[in-house]
């Protein structure tokens, strides 16, 4: 009898598509819903320092959920583990040859451009070493760098917020 696990096991193309796409977008609105309706009311209500506060820890938890979840569901609903597959492809297809020429310029490159790009949860998982895992010391270095960049983003908007509201309230 075969012993593949139903997460081992391959998926039809149809399912694997309809799982990225059905976690891809979902991931996606919730994250357009917390990045352009909450926390800009949060903003609005607390101010760009302690509102912007706030919501850069509300995003740290969040991403923290994000990551447990992910480790609970023990499923690639992202395509990252498919992407970090690609750092040893050779195969014919042009398409995934320079993607894995990106994907396999280093760990530092890639922290670089996620974490300019994406919130920690992105960083993370995609820097792993072993998917659905859980946390080890390598990764709770990699989430804290990238929510630092997190918090250093949400300073400087704060500080550009504040900034623009002082400019715009002073009498000429």
């Amino acid at each position: 009898m075969d012993h593949i696990t139903a997460q081992t096991k391959p998926r039809p193309p149809v399912k694997r598509v309809a799982e990225l796409a059905t976690g891809f977008f979902t991931w996606k609105a919730v994250d357009y819903l917390f990045d352009y309706v909450l926390y800009p009311f949060v903003i609005w209500k607390l101010g760009p320092w302690i509102g912007g506060a706030i919501m850069t820890l509300a995003s740290l938890a969040f991403c923290l959920f994000l990551l447990r979840l992910y480790d609970r569901l023990g499923r690639d609903w992202l395509g990252l583990e498919f992407v970090k597959g690609l750092r040893h492809y050779e195969g014919s297809s042009r398409w995934r040859r320079g993607l894995a020429w990106l994907v396999a310029r280093g760990d530092f490159a890639a922290f670089i451009v996620l974490s300019m790009k994406y919130d920690p949860f992105i960083t993370t998982t995609y820097l792993r070493k072993e998917a659905y895992s859980g946390m080890n010391r390598r990764d709770w270095g990699i989430f804290s760098q990238a929510g630092s960049w997190l918090m250093r983003c949400g300073f400087l908007s704060a500080t550009a917020a504040f900034r623009s509201c002082n400019f715009c309230s002073d009498p000429l």
